[in-house]
């Protein structure tokens, strides 16, 4: 069977990552169609006082409450 078909099974959301820095970038660079994703830089965001990292995808990531990814 080809690999051209994905089952459905098989798609990961971004809140289903586990809360690490390197199972993000293996996420973000999969979905990247195997293009690495790295870290540019961490801030801390004043408001909530998190961590944001700032990918080289132009997106910035942070961990909510219960320890899940969104992007900020």
């Amino acid at each position: 069977m080809s690999q051209a078909f994905v089952r459905e099974s098989d798609e990961q959301w971004l809140h289903d990552v586990a809360p690490s820095l390197n199972a993000l970038i293996v996420y973000l660079t999969r979905e990247n169609n195997g293009i690495r994703v790295y870290e540019l830089k961490v801030d801390i965001d004043p408001t909530s006082s998190k961590e944001v990292h700032e990918m080289s995808n132009g997106l910035a990531y942070a961990k909510d409450d219960a320890n899940k990814w969104y992007v900020v």
